[in-house]
């Protein structure tokens, strides 16, 4: 059960993720958060280091999707300047916005990765669905109550999973 839990990848920031390493990977397509994955949660633009990352993506032909938690006017505003799709509400770790970004970028889920900052929606969400999963370090340091929550008990899942021998990598 706790593997579900159990990223297959983990990265300080998206800027890290080169497409040329998608790409031997077989992905066309990323499914992504937005709060604290992509910036800041109380940030509403895409920074130029982001801008400039979403065109290398689409210069190598992977599309992006966002699928966010967050309510529609807070998506949009992001989304619409950068000309990404969306999904808001999503509802994760539900399967469905997962599978309509799939269906709407016309992938099928070994060509995808979801990439987001918290296990409990982004990571748990995107392994449900058998979707490899990159786990990245929150932008911000501070969160909505909902996700300082999320955060907490993220925490002790980690814990036990190194503990376990699970992951290796440093926070």
């Amino acid at each position: 059960m706790l593997k579900l839990f159990l990223p297959n990848q983990h990265v300080k920031s998206v800027l890290q993720i080169k497409p040329e390493e998608l790409i031997e990977r077989g992905v066309k397509g990323i499914i992504t958060d937005l709060d604290n994955t992509l910036v800041e949660w109380d940030r509403p633009d895409a920074t130029p280091e982001l801008i400039e990352w979403f065109k290398l993506m689409q210069e190598h032909g992977i599309k992006i999707t966002i699928v966010s938690n967050n309510v529609e006017k807070r998506v949009k505003l992001f989304s619409n300047p950068v000309g990404l799709p969306f999904v808001h509400q999503a509802r994760k770790p539900m399967r469905k916005a997962f599978r309509r970004a799939l269906r709407d970028m016309d992938l099928q889920k070994d060509e995808v990765v979801v990439i987001g900052d918290q296990l409990l929606t982004d990571v748990l969400g995107g392994n449900r669905l058998g979707v490899y999963t990159i786990l990245v370090v929150p932008v911000a340091q501070t969160d909505g109550f909902i996700t300082k929550f999320n955060r907490k008990m993220e925490r002790r899942i980690l814990a036990w999973m190194k503990r376990k021998g699970m992951i290796n990598w440093e926070e």
